[in-house]
């Protein structure tokens, strides 16, 4: 469980109302893809992910950015029961995918950089510290399958 103030909660919706699933999404996955290249690995089945350029150019990386995104979207709505929200995408991640969980968190770095930088002035420090803690929960529920 997350706790939020109702403050915090306001400001996460109003920024998220505004999120382009596909566009943030597909950033977002592919910079971490780029800034931390041994994430690649659980991507083996996307095709060329040999530069930069073909990392941010790949259909396959920008559709599961977005759906990844929606599915962060669709946690948002259920902070206070995150664990259970996430328990069977946690259980797919760690037993079948062997996802590092570290790599739940880093993503969530990444999407608050990418947050930053497609809302500017709007991304207030409070903004971001409270998106911080959310993608935190986040990343603990899904990272929640490992043992």
């Amino acid at each position: 469980m997350v706790h939020l103030t109702d403050q915090e909660i306001k400001s996460i919706n109003a920024i998220w109302g505004k999120v382009d699933p596909k566009a943030i999404g597909g950033e977002s996955l592919a910079r971490l893809l780029i800034a931390y290249p041994w994430t690649q690995r659980y991507f083996g089945s996307f095709g060329n992910l040999g530069s930069s350029d073909a990392i941010c150019h790949n259909a396959k990386v920008i559709a599961h950015g977005e759906k990844v995104l929606r599915s962060i979207g669709e946690a948002l709505k259920h902070l206070d029961n995150l664990k259970g929200h996430y328990a069977k995408l946690s259980q797919y991640h760690s037993e079948k995918l062997h996802v590092d969980p570290a790599n739940f968190q880093r993503f969530g770095d990444v999407v608050v950089i990418v947050l930053a930088k497609n809302f500017h002035g709007e991304f207030t420090p409070e903004v971001q510290a409270a998106f911080e803690k959310a993608f935190c929960g986040v990343a603990d529920a899904l990272g929640k399958g490992y043992h």
